[in-house]
């Protein structure tokens, strides 16, 4: 089991940087693939971004590329997501996940993550 807590969710204005970190614990060298997904009120959970075990490879929704990134601190156990240049419609509650199967097996962007944490909201006012 992994057990993963998403802390540095907030309140910032359109335009502004907020950092989102997922803390794991447990048996963290289960997760090969770390991903963020988001929801927001009344839609279905989205893809954010994912990083291989190596922090290596990494992929984007492209309605974030160029905005966030996605780093991983294996000795902290920790995945971070660097959010620039926030938009209202980047409001929502952030997911970090976690996936046993390594990155070379594809479909990152898919929801089909073995752990998931309870999340932490974003809230972008314009």
């Amino acid at each position: 089991q992994v057990q993963l807590v998403e802390s540095g969710g907030g309140l910032v204005q359109a335009g502004g940087s907020l950092r989102l970190s997922c803390g794991a614990s447990g048996r963290t060298f289960s997760s090969n693939v770390m991903g963020w997904f988001r929801q927001a009120p009344g839609k279905e959970r989205e893809f954010v971004a994912a990083v291989s075990w190596s922090g290596l490879r990494t992929d984007y929704a492209d309605r974030v590329k160029g905005r966030f990134t996605i780093s991983r601190d294996n000795a902290k156990n920790t995945v971070y997501l660097q959010m620039n240049s926030l938009k209202p419609e980047d409001t929502a509650v952030y997911y970090c996940a976690a996936r046993r199967t390594a990155y070379s097996n594809g479909g990152v962007a898919r929801p089909e993550y073995d752990y998931w944490g309870q999340g932490t909201q974003v809230t972008v006012s314009s």
